[in-house]
């Protein structure tokens, strides 16, 4: 139950929110506040999926 709740909020995820993966500019180290709660929600999710 959990892990598909899981898998689902990682699907929604890819589609809604921004992948800064992709852009070569992208500094981690500059990021903002929100950008860094933004990347740990999303690790947060993909490990709870994956489990």
């Amino acid at each position: 139950m959990k892990k598909s709740i899981f898998k689902m909020l990682a699907k929604i995820n890819k589609a809604v929110l921004p992948s800064y993966s992709k852009d070569e500019d992208f500094d981690l180290a500059k990021a903002s506040k929100l950008q860094m709660a933004l990347i740990g929600y999303k690790m947060w999710v993909t490990k709870n999926a994956l489990d």
